[in-house]
């Protein structure tokens, strides 16, 4: 009966308009998100507390209205309850700037902020490591809490420094970042080992032996593909989004989503704006021109100094006859139909991003946004089953496939090998 009252307490709020509460669509998506949990791929909180206040956990309340911080946060306990959030992969990532130790000391310290906070809010969140877990602590009224890590340069080139991650409960690593590492390309960095070196590929078997889901977002199309080459497990996109819809490097090309069907896994979809929105990608490229060109005019591009002054009056001409393409939530839902359309219904997630990006799209704001798109999907025809799999069905069905894999794995021995041996070059 509590854990009853919890859920339809926290299912109440998903929808702030009367109206909207009581539309057909609202009362689905309420039904479906009581039995489904739905789980989000990637939220940046932890680096928040690391950027606002220096790692200090102490100064993060999320039993307040963090939306009024300056600027604000996208996360909070009444939000996360408004939208129904039932798991949450929590991000701890460290910037492609830093590696080796310095890394690891960054990833280390936001793993202590998320175990923190659910030791603070018991009532809330738990800690979660399988599937299972997370279906018994969304049936108990409670958000099951998970870490992925953004970002291998923490492992600082090593199958151990891995084992000790995934001991400490991070469940995703996303390959790397925006830069490449000595073994595999970003999407955003200029290609240098076509895909994965070997070392790279006994890194994605390792991450199979020990049940890790393997995080594809942020590579490059080679790495993708050696990815799936390599592994014995579905992956996942923790947060991207279709690249037919808009030709960023961070988004997934169709001939990917194609083989995401053979593999199991899932694009788990984001809400970043430029990864959206192919005309605000334009418009941004296009604005990066005109700063540049305002550079030139002030002494050229190699000046060490440049006229803020005159960069931003001439930024300001331009935009007042170049306004901004406003995203839509229409144009989200677009590419989550257009990754069911490719890799089957079964591939599809929701991967919002927030807290990592500096704007978001009107409609779907924060996590408490997350109804507004599955009540659009319901209006375009989904069925119930449909919302519960794209909600957080698939991803419980790509996780027990990944813990699967790494049971029939139990007797191998761990991977010691070195970059140097596997890939004969001396780091």
């Amino acid at each position: 009966m509590h854990r009853v009252l919890l859920l339809t307490a926290a299912l109440a709020m998903i929808t702030t308009p009367a109206a909207a509460q009581d539309s057909p669509e609202s009362q689905r998506v309420r039904a479906v998100l009581e039995q489904t949990p739905l789980i989000d791929g990637h939220n940046d909180l932890p680096w928040q507390v690391e950027e606002r206040w220096h790692g200090d956990a102490r100064q993060l309340d999320v039993t307040q209205d963090l939306s009024r911080l300056d600027p604000p946060m996208h996360t909070d306990i009444a939000r996360l309850r408004a939208g129904g959030v039932g798991g949450q992969f929590w991000s701890v990532y460290v910037p492609a700037s830093l590696g080796g130790p310095d890394a690891a000391a960054k990833v280390l310290q936001q793993i202590d902020i998320v175990h923190e906070l659910v030791r603070r809010h018991p009532d809330v969140f738990e800690l979660a490591y399988t599937a299972d877990d997370i279906e018994r602590i969304h049936r108990e009224g409670r958000i099951a809490s998970l870490i992925g890590m953004e970002g291998g340069n923490a492992l600082n080139n090593s199958l151990s420094v891995l084992r000790s991650f995934q001991a400490l409960g991070v469940r995703y690593i996303t390959l790397t970042h925006s830069d490449n590492l000595d073994w595999v390309d970003s999407a955003t960095d200029e290609p240098e080992h076509d895909g994965l070196t070997p070392f790279g590929v006994a890194v994605v078997r390792e991450m199979n032996r020990l049940g890790m889901l393997v995080d594809l977002s942020h590579v490059s199309e080679a790495t993708m593909n050696d990815a799936l080459d390599a592994t014995r497990a579905p992956v996942i996109f923790s947060h991207s989004s279709a690249r037919a819809l808009n030709n960023h490097p961070r988004n997934v090309p169709d001939a990917v989503l194609r083989r995401l069907s053979e593999n199991g896994g899932v694009v788990m979809v984001t809400f970043v704006p430029g990864f959206i929105s192919q005309e605000l990608r334009d418009w941004s490229l296009a604005r990066t021109e005109e700063l540049q060109r305002s550079r030139r005019s002030t002494g050229g591009p190699d000046m060490d100094v440049v006229s803020t002054a005159q960069e931003e009056a001439d930024l300001a001409a331009w935009e007042a006859t170049h306004p901004r393409p406003e995203p839509t939530l229409n144009q989200v839902a677009d590419h989550i139909e257009h990754v069911r359309d490719v890799a089957g219904i079964d591939h599809v997630g929701i991967g919002g991003d927030f807290d990592g990006i500096p704007s978001t799209i009107p409609g779907i704001d924060s996590v408490a946004d997350y109804p507004a798109l599955l009540e659009e999907l319901a209006r375009r025809g989904w069925t119930d089953a449909d919302l519960a799999k794209l909600a957080g069905g698939n991803v419980l069905r790509v996780m027990r496939r990944v813990e699967a894999v790494a049971a029939e794995q139990a007797g191998e021995p761990a991977n010691f090998a070195s970059i140097s041996e596997l890939d004969g070059s001396p780091r």
